[in-house]
């Protein structure tokens, strides 16, 4: 059997095979870094109001393996997957399924239509789950069936789009061992990218991210990972070694020990944000203790903003006592071309989610979506066909929690909610 035969017979069988809930694929630097002013100064949609503040949000960011292999500093592709062996073989599958890529691409490129709508929507913050190592590390997490890393070379990838915070509360943060982790945060920092819900210690993993906002005000993200998102309870950080900020239960013990560490760092004006990795990669339903628990964060701990993560697709959006609830933001960025599964869920297709909200109380004043989708490892415009197809499918699941979503003109989706 030939390469590429093999490929393509073996891709139906890849995400079974990645994840292990089952159903996932799942330090001196040549980079261009973002001038620092540029963050420090961005002024975003409130600048004609400035009781208002925007930021992004998207789900997974997985800028490894395939998309590692395309950037100017490719790593060591080796893998221990089943399937695939090396992490040239995505690039091929990505390649048979939508034409041939010019490599290597330069570090702007994986982003593709997105600059178009961050000039358009103007956030003054940008968050991501950034779900793989940025690391060198050949020490891959033992009886792991997936793997990712990207070279810290290639960090401009992140930076070319002025991210402000990589959330690292995920299940691959830690795939090649703690001295993955430990380079994966120093990198991030030498292009002024903070860090949230990972670390050399627990103080590390617990503390938020804390970006300042043009004209006053900040955002404190405050990164957790969950076994129910594939995160192992290894890795759960301790005062004695590094690792992830476990969410253990959905207890009010838990809700009450978040709430301590938000009232230590919330300033009036601040809005506070728990991006949370939890839930199976692919499936509508969301737990009814996520549910009660993103209910407790907000009425008892203090958070303004649940951003989840770890589902493959979008899902159900809540506002509740005027604050979002995104419980799985779904993919955004990442190597799963030409691997079929799964398809009725569209994990091709992506979205960026653009939340407004007032200052002073974190209520939500407006929150847009653009439907997005991955060809060739670039993030393009979807189709009006798409955009109308994430439109019926946020309205279907949107039902549970009394509200549904407008179509613009310009293929952007608005959230209608009942207050």
């Amino acid at each position: 059997m030939n390469r590429r035969t093999f490929l393509v017979q073996a891709s139906t069988g890849l995400f079974a095979l990645a994840n292990p809930q089952m159903l996932e694929i799942s330090a001196a630097t040549d980079v261009a870094l973002s001038p620092e002013s540029n963050l420090s100064e961005r002024k975003g949609t409130s600048d004609s109001d400035a009781t208002l503040i925007t930021m992004f949000l998207c789900g997974d960011v997985m800028t490894g393996r395939g998309i590692d292999q395309v950037l100017p500093h490719p790593g060591d592709p080796l893998l221990f997957e089943s399937y695939i062996r090396s992490a040239a073989g995505y690039v091929e599958l990505a390649e048979l399924a939508n034409g041939p890529i010019r490599k290597p691409v330069d570090y702007s490129y994986i982003w593709g239509d997105s600059f178009e709508v961050f000039a358009r929507q103007m956030p003054h913050v940008r968050i991501v789950n950034l779900e793989t190592s940025v690391t060198t590390s050949d020490d891959a997490w033992p009886n792991k069936p997936v793997h990712y890393r990207m070279h810290p070379k290639n960090v401009a990838c992140l930076s070319a789009a002025e991210i402000d915070c990589c959330v690292l509360s995920n299940n691959h943060v830690l795939d090649w061992g703690y001295d993955g982790l430990n380079e994966t945060v120093q990198t991030l920092r030498t292009v002024n990218i903070k860090t949230a819900g990972a670390g050399a210690f627990l103080p590390e993993a617990e503390a938020p991210a804390i970006i300042d906002v043009h004209g006053g005000g900040r955002v404190l993200v405050f990164g957790f990972g969950s076994e129910s998102g594939g995160v192992p309870a290894q890795w759960g950080a301790t005062n004695l070694k590094g690792g992830v900020n476990l969410i253990e239960d959905w207890s009010t013990a838990t809700v009450q020990r978040i709430g301590k560490a938000v009232a230590t760092e919330k300033r009036p004006g601040d809005i506070a944000v728990a991006s949370i990795h939890w839930g199976p990669n692919w499936g509508y339903p969301i737990a009814r203790a996520h549910v009660n628990f993103a209910h407790q964060l907000i009425d008892a701990a203090g958070i303004d903003v649940i951003h989840g993560h770890s589902s493959h697709h979008a899902k159900a959006i809540e506002i509740y006592q005027g604050k979002p609830v995104i419980y799985g933001c779904g993919d955004f960025i990442n190597d799963y071309e030409g691997i079929g599964g799964h398809e009725r869920f569209r994990g091709d297709l992506g979205v960026m989610y653009f939340v407004t909200l007032h200052a002073a109380t974190g209520q939500l004043a407006k929150l847009t979506m653009v439907p997005t989708q991955l060809k060739q490892f670039r993030v393009h415009w979807a189709s009006k066909d798409d955009a109308r197809w994430f439109k019926r499918m946020l309205d279907r699941q949107g039902k549970q929690f009394d509200n549904q979503t407008q179509l613009n003109s310009d293929n952007t989706l608005s959230l209608d909610w009942t207050t």
